[in-house]
């Protein structure tokens, strides 16, 4: 059986990447075949190259394409035997879709597609929460002041709900794009482990227990392994 394990958080900064390098080792030490696709990865994958040009040449990306794209990375994911992927910050979409003006009808609409797509790969989502804020002044201290200015700018571009303009505004936007992504995942009953407090939380223990919730879902041995060398 492959499991699909698609990594997400109430805002960057929350530790997603941190989790998918961290669980991917850990998984390929216990001998299993492991597909990293790291969160840059969507502008470089073949499957994904409609989506890509779609987005270069008319700002937006059609709910179809996404589907298509999904059913041929699934199929490659099959032909290539992996046992698990672990995805930062790919699927379920939600927040291209936000993005693109999407109301929540249109959102459950197409949650009802992808998740027929992803029936081979047994989808499950792990939700790093957290406090908004906190995650994003995380980010700003990784990446600096700069980088806030950029994430702002591209909220505010988007024809999300509602609007960004300032810090405060992404916070609550982003408080929104929590509530909807976690609605759809459940409503389509993905597999879902949700971290808490996971902003205030040392990366080891993050990836703990992330490993105990999928293992009491039977994905993964529930006792954790030791770090790699």
């Amino acid at each position: 059986m492959t499991v699909l394990i698609t990594v997400w958080g109430a805002s960057p900064g929350v530790g997603k990447s941190t989790l998918c390098a961290g669980l991917s080792r850990r998984l390929a030490d216990m001998g299993l075949r492991v597909d990293h696709f790291r969160e840059e990865e969507i502008l470089t994958r073949p499957q994904f190259a409609s989506v890509v040009e779609e987005f270069e040449t008319t700002g937006t990306v059609a709910s179809a394409t996404l589907i298509a794209s999904t059913a041929r990375f699934v199929d490659a994911v099959v032909a290539n035997g992996d046992d698990v992927v672990v995805a930062d910050a790919l699927m379920p979409f939600v927040p291209t879709l936000l993005a693109m003006g999407h109301g929540e009808a249109a959102i459950d609409a197409f949650m009802t597609d992808l998740t027929e797509v992803l029936a081979r790969v047994h989808p499950v989502m792990v939700f790093l929460d957290g406090d908004a804020g906190a995650a994003l002044s995380r980010a700003v201290t990784r990446e600096g002041e700069q980088w806030l200015d950029w994430f702002i700018g591209k909220l505010a571009a988007y024809e999300v709900t509602p609007p960004v303009a300032d810090l405060a505004s992404a916070v609550t936007y982003l408080r929104r794009e929590r509530a909807v992504t976690l609605d759809a995942v459940r409503r389509k009953g993905w597999g879902l482990v949700m971290i808490d407090r996971a902003d205030e939380r040392p990366p080891d223990e993050v990836l703990q227990a992330t490993q105990r919730a999928l293992g009491r879902l039977g994905l993964l041995p529930t006792s954790p392994l030791e770090p790699s060398a």
